[in-house]
């Protein structure tokens, strides 16, 4: 028998002009690629850690892959981590803000993300991914 284990994932808050970048994931969950139910949510950049992959290493790849978008590891601030555990899953997800960055988001993985918007802090649009929300009430509690 298989010993499950927990994921370690993260989420990158990029963050411009007071607006957030958040991508629309497919429809059918098994193209959206998540566990945690994320079909026809929306959700910030992120993805799951590789083995012997720095934070930082791992957000810069999975932004970059998903977006385009090359952000700057060296301003990345860690604003949360959350223990997520659902019926079928464990992910401890890591939050960072970003606000230094190139490029225009365009998507990349259109299998798993059908677009990318930026979104105004107070008029986030619905459903959010669970734990990008929470990255997003990290964000928030920092004032």
């Amino acid at each position: 028998m298989e010993t499950k284990k927990p994921g370690v994932g993260f989420g990158v808050l990029l963050l411009k002009d007071g607006k957030v970048l958040l991508g629309k994931r497919h429809d059918d969950p098994e193209k959206a690629d998540s566990e945690l139910e994320g079909a026809g949510k929306w959700t910030m950049p992120g993805g799951k850690l590789h083995y012997q992959e720095t934070f930082e290493d791992g957000a810069y790849r999975e932004v970059l892959e998903e977006t385009g978008i090359e952000i700057d590891r060296s301003c990345l601030r860690h604003i949360s981590t959350t223990n997520n555990i659902v019926e079928n899953a464990h992910f401890v997800t890591l939050g960072y803000l970003c606000e230094t960055f190139t490029g225009e988001a365009e998507v990349r993985e259109p299998d798993e993300i059908v677009e990318w918007q930026w979104f105004d802090l107070d008029e986030l649009p619905e459903p959010l991914y669970f734990p990008s929300k929470q990255v997003l009430d990290g964000f928030d509690a920092l004032g």
